[in-house]
């Protein structure tokens, strides 16, 4: 089977057709307007056209939010895309991208289409991690996300530091949306990201955490639908900037007091959700950034593990700045690099789902996972 996984995120598309000789063709097409359907519906029609003759025969979609289901993937049908629309509340910037790539490869490609959740990776934390300090009627508690990316990271990591890998292991990936996954035996146990994609540490546009009377204050000024789109939109490191960007590589081209805030305040905060996550383990094996500014920005790494040395870390600074797999100095535990690749564990859950085996995968000449 040659399968079309589509990763339909709030800024981007990107897909990969894995072909049936075990090739890989990669596409990322960008939002270029603020009618997200529009915008949506032209990256559609342009991967139609750069797809040319090769038509999948099965597409896999990346989903944020997958519910309490434990289900890594299914398969889609009314029930199921009934059952997403009523999920759009807990991921309000992603939902309705993923629900609109899944509508627009419906009547694109009249093959069977199969949803991947990010949350079920970390449907198997330990209640300590999921429970949240309310009343458990409320049937509230934690999720956590980017786990295609971190599912992908624990398939690949043991081949790049052995036996360590199946340690106490802190993976930060770190983009517009940013979070960290403990993992242990290379499954997660904990994370930052909470209810929605909106906790954790600080991103491009969303604050992370913060003290529940913020809240409680904010929805005193403003209504339900303006807090939604305050707290999506308007907050993290464009608010912290005070309007300049939200994008991390703008923010370090920039010269101003306001972008340098921004800049330390997020190495800040993750390095306080490393050494967060490394006390609730007793300890860390090894750490391993990913994603955007994880696997490109040399800088952000150098500032997060500058003061890190105490817990074993220390970069290698030629290392660092040529963005190699391995970063640590001699003597230093395993500072790694791994480029996401949410799109091959699509591909994979494809199969798993439909009780297939799984096929071998070659990248074409000069082409790479984003």
């Amino acid at each position: 089977m040659s399968v079309l996984t589509i990763n339909c995120g709030s800024s981007s598309l990107k897909a990969s057709l894995f072909l049936t000789d075990g090739s890989r063709r990669n596409f990322r097409y960008e939002h270029i307007s603020d009618d997200k359907a529009h915008s949506l519906q032209n990256a559609f029609d342009q991967l139609l056209n750069d797809l040319g003759p090769d038509k999948p025969t099965l597409v896999g979609h990346r989903f944020v939010h997958g519910g309490d289901i434990t289900d890594a993937a299914r398969s889609i049908d009314d029930t199921e895309r009934a059952r997403l629309n009523s999920l759009i509340h807990l991921a309000p910037l992603h939902l309705p991208s993923n629900l609109l790539g899944l509508e627009l490869c419906h009547r694109l490609f009249n093959v069977p289409q199969i949803a991947c959740f990010d949350t079920a990776f970390h449907a198997g934390m330990p209640a300590l991690s999921k429970r949240l300090p309310i009343p458990d009627a409320l049937n509230l508690h934690r999720f956590g996300f980017h786990g295609l990316n971190y599912a992908y990271i624990a398939k690949t990591l043991p081949g790049i530091i052995g036996d360590s890998a199946r340690g106490k292991v802190i993976v930060a990936h770190l983009g517009s949306g940013a979070s960290l996954c403990l993992m242990e035996n290379l499954k997660s146990v904990d994370t930052t990201m909470g209810y929605t994609p909106a906790g954790g540490i600080t991103m491009g546009t969303r604050s992370g955490d913060l003290d529940p009377g913020v809240m409680v204050e904010l929805a005193r000024h403003y209504s339900p639908e303006q807090l939604n789109d305050i707290v999506f939109h308007k907050m993290g490191l464009l608010a912290l900037s005070d309007g300049e960007s939200a994008d991390m590589q703008d923010l370090l081209a920039s010269q101003s007091s306001q972008a340098r805030f921004a800049v330390e305040y997020f190495c800040r905060q993750v390095r306080a959700a490393i050494g967060a996550l490394a006390a609730k383990a007793g300890g860390v094996d090894a750490l391993v950034f990913t994603a955007g500014i994880g696997e490109h920005a040399a800088e952000i790494r150098q500032k997060i593990c500058s003061p890190l040395t105490f817990i074993g870390f220390s970069l290698n600074p030629e290392l660092n700045r040529i963005n190699a797999t391995q970063l640590g100095m001699a003597g230093s535990k395993p500072v790694v690099i791994i480029p996401a690749d949410e799109e091959i564990m699509i591909r994979d859950l494809c199969f798993l789902c439909l009780g297939m085996p799984l096929p071998a995968c070659r990248n074409i000449p000069g082409e790479r996972p984003y």
